[in-house]
């Protein structure tokens, strides 16, 4: 049984992997043109108004940006296979470097996003759904529709007047206290504390991790907790819930066993959508905590008309979602039997 499921897994990921290829490169084909469609001149935004012409043409040159599109991205595949994204013309490095710095700390904003997301939806889903029509259910209905109706960054600021400037219980801003210092290892601040062996900053990381990761889930968890306790509720009431319940079985075993499982097949893609979707939507909530991570620097790339910083920033983001995608299908796979035996 466990090879026969190890089997169905491995041929769902490698299936993926190849529509997630293709997908990068119509991807990258894309945004590549849209960048280079867009009105104005990168090259002149770059080195100034004040740059003379010359020096301009060669930066064009340089870049590529004198020759049709076609040719331009011939070059950029070219150097993509060499493990390069071409030079920002933001902050004059590598797009890679620029995107090894930021990017971790946008994967430790969503990690501990997941976690508060995941343990949210399922302790307020499982609440609600099992005492619909209670005062607890009512409560969380009020709850998922504020939660729902706020945007990320409002509950950023929200969260942010009353815990930091008010209270006082959590930072406003940046990713370690003042005079607080990890060495760099993977980036993860969280990571590179316990590492380091600094479980001082360890906890000062994820105090300062707390605030911007509530404020990004909430939205999420509140509709999440919707979807499964309305899926609860209806497994809750099948026959097969019902005949397991009339052969003595606890209402605890038949509820988190049979009837949690399939209500979770409904709710697992949407949550995986809503994590992956972090890493593009995370940009304002960065901005207002001070957070360098790379929404913040993919928003700047666009302004700056960074043409490689745009496309790389894109490139990760439609590979974030690719191998979340991947994840929630194998998470599928093993959940729901039907799509382990082909019905799903």
């Amino acid at each position: 049984m466990i090879r026969h499921i190890k089997k169905i897994v491995k041929s769902t990921v490698f299936k993926r992997a190849i529509a997630s290829l293709l997908a990068l490169f119509g991807l990258s084909l894309i945004i590549f043109t849209l960048a280079r469609i867009m009105p104005g001149d990168p090259a002149r935004m770059a080195l100034g108004p004040r740059a003379p012409e010359e020096i301009v043409q060669r930066y064009r040159e340089l870049l590529h940006l004198d020759k049709p599109i076609y040719v331009q991205y011939y070059y950029w595949i070219r150097d993509l296979f060499q493990g390069k994204l071409g030079i920002s013309l933001a902050s004059f490095r590598e797009v890679t470097v620029d995107i090894a710095e930021f990017l971790p700390a946008t994967l430790e904003l969503m990690i501990f996003t997941a976690i508060i997301q995941v343990a949210g939806t399922l302790i307020f889903g499982t609440l609600s759904g099992s005492r619909p029509g209670s005062i607890i259910d009512g409560a969380l209905r009020v709850f998922a529709y504020v939660g729902i109706c706020i945007p990320a960054f409002a509950w950023g600021l929200i969260l942010q007047f009353i815990f930091s400037y008010t209270l006082g219980w959590f930072p406003a801003t940046e990713r370690l206290s003042p005079g607080i210092r990890v060495p760099r290892v993977t980036g993860l601040m969280t990571l590179d504390a316990l590492i380091n062996g600094n479980l001082n900053a360890f906890v000062d990381a994820v105090w300062h991790l707390f605030l911007p990761s509530l404020a990004l889930a909430l939205g999420a968890m509140a509709q999440e907790a919707r979807i499964l306790r309305s899926a609860m509720v209806e497994n809750i009431g099948k026959d097969y819930v019902l005949t397991f319940m009339s052969h003595g079985l606890p209402y605890r075993t038949v509820y988190f066993k049979y009837a949690l499982k399939p209500s979770l097949v409904s709710t697992i893609p949407v949550m995986g959508l809503d994590i992956a979707a972090l890493i593009a939507n995370a940009f304002m909530v960065e901005t207002i905590y001070n957070w360098p991570g790379l929404s913040k620097f993919g928003i700047m790339a666009m302004f700056r008309k960074d043409l490689n910083g745009i496309v790389g920033v894109v490139l990760v983001a439609g590979l974030v979602y690719s191998i979340t995608n991947i994840i929630v299908d194998v998470i599928l796979t093993l959940v729901d039997p039907r799509i382990r035996h082909g019905g799903g």
